[in-house]
C-alpha cells in the first residue's frame, strides 16, 4: 500500500549503524507488523526496543563452528594428536582471529563466561565455509587419527610375551589375577599419559595388579601378604557364629565391621539385611519361600514392561544396564544384563512413588557378585555365567533383588520425587565439612563450587562411582554392620573421602580444575587398606558429631 507515489527505500543513517526507512511513517498495526516504521498511532515500547537490540547482539557473538573436530575430555576414544591440528588451527586463526582471554577461569560464573556454547555460530558473512581448510580437516584429522590407533593396536598385540615375563616376577603369594579389564584400564592410563602430558599425573608406587573383585584375604593395596593365621582365626569365628542355633546377630555385626571374609560373605551378607532369619532351622524355608515368591512376581508383572504406562521405564532400564561397570566382562554377559533387567523392572513396578531412578542399576552389582561367589571359586570378573546351572542362576537373581530391596528400603528418599534425601545429606555434608576443615569449605566458597555438583552422585551411587567393585564390597561390609549403615554412616564416609583429597583439592586454583579433580578421583588402585583408614576416619567423625547436635551447628 504506497501512499503519495513518494520513493521509499532502506537505507543507512550515517553515525547510527542501524537501517532507516526514508519515507512517510505508516499508520497502524500492519506497517508495524511488517517491520516498518510506526506512525503516529504505533509507538514500539521501551522493552520492546529492547528485545530487539538483544536478538541482533546474540547473532553477532563470535563462537566457535558447531560440528568441528575438537578434543574431548572424558572421551573413550583416544583424543585427536595436537601435531595433527596444528597447521589447521594456524590457519584458522589467520582467517578469523578471535581474541583470547589471558586471566585463567576461576570462578563457576567466569567459567561459564568463557565457555562457548557449542551450537553458537560466528557471522555468516565472516565465515568462508567453502575455504579448503574446512573442506579438508574432516577427512585428514580422521584418517590420520585412525592410523594412529591402528597402530597403537598393532604393537599391543605384540606385547603379551613382556606381560607374562613380568607377572612372573611378581611372589606368587600375592595371588595375581590378571583381567580383561585390568589390562584395558592400564592400557587406557598409559595411553592418557603419553597423550594429555598437560594433566597433572598422580604418582603411584608399584604395586601388584588387583582384580577389580578381589578376595578380602587376597592382599593389601600396599601389597603386602596377607596375615593368614589371623585371618583363618577370624574365618573359624564366623563359621561358629553362623552355625549356632540362633545367630547373634549384635556379634555377627561386630565381627563384620572390619570386613568379612568371602567364604562366609554371602551368608553374612542375607542376615545383616534382615534376607535371612538368625534361627537356622527357618533358613532353608525361608530362602525357598522368598525365591518362589520372586519369580511369582516376574510371572505376574514382567510381560507388563511393554505395556504403555511401564514402557518409559523399561526403556529407561534397558539403557541403562549396559553402562553398568562397562569394564568388567561379566557385567556385559547377556544373560546378566536380562536378570538385571528384571531385578530392576519388578523392584521399580513394586514401588510406584520413587519408580527407577538413574543409579539403582549400579545398587544390583555387590550383591549379584557376592551371591555368585557362592557358587565361583576363580576370577569372578571374567566368569562365564552360562557354565551355571538354571537353579543356581534363580538363586543368585532372588536373593540379589531382596538384598536390594533391604537396602532401598532404608533410603528410598533417596529416590522419590526431587529426590529430597540426597539433598538434606548433601546439606548436612556442607555444613560438617565446614566445621571439620574450614580452608576446604571455604576453598570451595571462594571458587563457586556447589557440593551438589560433585556431591549428588556420591549419595546418589553409595559412591560406587568413585570406588573400584572390590573397595564397594569391603565398603558395604561395614554399612550392614552399621545400624542406618547406607543412610547415615555414609555421610560420615563421604566427609572422610572428600577431607582424605584436601591437598589436592587446595592445589586447584580454578572452578574447572576442582571438579575434574572431584569427579576423577584417582582410587583405581585402592584395597582394603585404604578402606579401612577410610571407615576409621569415618567412625571417629561419627562418635564426634552424631550425638553432639551444638558442635555439629555453628
Amino acid at each position: 500500500h504506497i501512499q503519495d507515489g513518494a520513493p521509499r527505500s532502506w537505507e543507512r543513517v550515517t553515525g547510527g549503524g542501524e537501517a532507516a526507512w526514508v519515507g512517510p511513517p505508516i499508520a497502524g498495526s500492519w506497517g508495524h507488523l511488517a517491520g516498518y516504521p510506526p506512525g503516529p498511532s504505533t509507538r514500539p515500547s521501551p522493552a520492546r526496543a529492547m528485545a530487539a537490540e538483544n536478538s541482533k547482539q546474540f547473532w553477532k557473538r563470535s563462537a566457535k563452528l558447531p560440528g568441528s573436530i575438537q578434543p574431548v575430555y572424558g572421551a573413550q576414544h583416544p583424543p585427536l594428536d595436537p601435531r595433527l591440528t596444528k597447521n589447521f588451527i594456524k590457519e584458522r586463526s589467520k582467517v578469523n582471529p578471535v581474541p583470547l582471554k589471558n586471566k585463567k577461569a576461576s570462578s563457576f560464573h567466569e567459567f561459564a563466561r568463557n565457555t562457548s556454547d557449542a551450537w553458537d555460530i560466528g557471522d555468516d558473512e565472516e565465515e568462508d565455509f567453502s575455504s579448503p581448510s574446512f573442506q579438508t580437516l574432516n577427512s585428514k584429522v580422521a584418517l590420520a587419527t585412525a592410523a594412529q590407533v591402528l597402530e597403537n593396536h598393532s604393537k599391543l598385540r605384540v606385547k603379551p610375551e613382556r606381560s607374562q615375563s613380568t607377572t612372573s616376577d611378581v611372589p606368587a603369594s600375592y595371588k595375581v589375577i590378571k583381567s580383561s579389564s585390568d589390562a584395558q584400564l592400564s592400557r587406557n592410563s598409559s595411553d592418557t599419559c603419553l597423550r594429555n602430558p598437560l594433566h597433572k599425573q598422580q604418582s603411584l608406587p608399584l604395586r601388584p595388579i588387583i582384580p577389580l573383585v578381589a578376595r578380602i584375604s587376597d592382599q593389601n593395596a600396599s601389597g603386602a601378604p596377607p596375615m593368614t593365621v589371623r585371618e583363618k582365626t577370624r574365618l573359624e569365628k564366623f563359621r561358629q557364629l553362623l552355625s549356632s542355633h540362633n545367630t547373634d546377630l549384635d556379634e555377627l555385626r561386630k565381627c563384620s565391621w572390619p570386613g568379612v571374609p568371602r567364604e562366609v560373605r554371602p551368608v553374612t551378607w542375607r542376615l545383616l539385611s534382615g534376607y535371612l532369619p538368625a534361627n537356622t532351622e527357618r533358613r532353608k524355608l525361608t530362602l525357598q519361600r522368598k525365591r518362589e515368591e520372586y519369580f511369582g512376581f516376574i510371572e505376574q508383572y514382567y510381560d507388563s514392561r511393554n505395556e504403555e504406562h511401564h514402557q518409559d521405564t523399561y526403556r529407561q532400564i534397558h539403557i541403562d544396564i549396559p553402562r553398568t561397570n562397562p569394564l568388567i566382562p561379566l557385567f556385559q554377559q547377556p544373560l546378566v544384563q536380562e536378570i538385571f533387567e528384571r531385578i530392576l523392572f519388578i523392584w521399580a513396578i513394586r514401588h510406584p512413588a520413587s519408580g527407577y531412578v538413574q543409579g539403582i542399576n549400579d545398587l544390583v552389582t555387590p550383591f549379584f557378585v557376592v551371591f555368585l561367589s557362592e557358587y565361583v571359586e576363580e576370577d569372578v570378573e571374567n566368569f562365564d555365567v552360562t557354565n551355571l546351572s538354571q537353579d543356581m542362576l534363580r538363586s543368585i537373581e532372588a536373593d540379589s533383588f531382596w538384598c536390594m530391596s533391604k537396602l532401598l528400603d532404608g533410603i528410598q528418599d533417596n529416590y522419590t520425587f526431587a529426590q529430597p534425601g540426597i539433598q538434606k545429606k548433601v546439606k548436612a555434608l556442607e555444613e560438617l565439612v565446614s566445621r571439620i576443615d574450614e580452608q576446604v569449605h571455604n576453598h570451595f566458597r571462594r571458587y563457586e563450587v556447589e557440593y551438589l555438583q560433585f556431591a549428588f552422585r556420591w549419595m546418589n551411587n553409595l559412591l560406587m562411582r568413585e570406588l573400584p567393585l572390590r573397595c564397594t564390597i569391603r565398603l558395604w561390609d561395614t554399612y550392614q554392620s552399621e545400624p542406618e549403615g547406607f543412610s547415615h554412616f555414609h555421610l560420615y564416609v563421604c566427609a572422610a573421602f572428600l577431607i582424605k583429597w584436601r591437598k589436592e583439592i587446595l592445589d586447584e586454583e580454578d572452578f574447572q580444575g576442582l571438579l575434574m579433580l572431584l569427579q576423577n578421583l584417582p582410587t583405581i588402585h585402592w584395597g582394603n587398606e585404604e578402606i579401612g583408614l577410610l571407615l576409621a576416619e569415618a567412625y571417629r567423625l561419627k562418635y564426634m558429631f552424631a550425638d553432639a547436635p551444638n558442635h555439629y551447628r555453628r
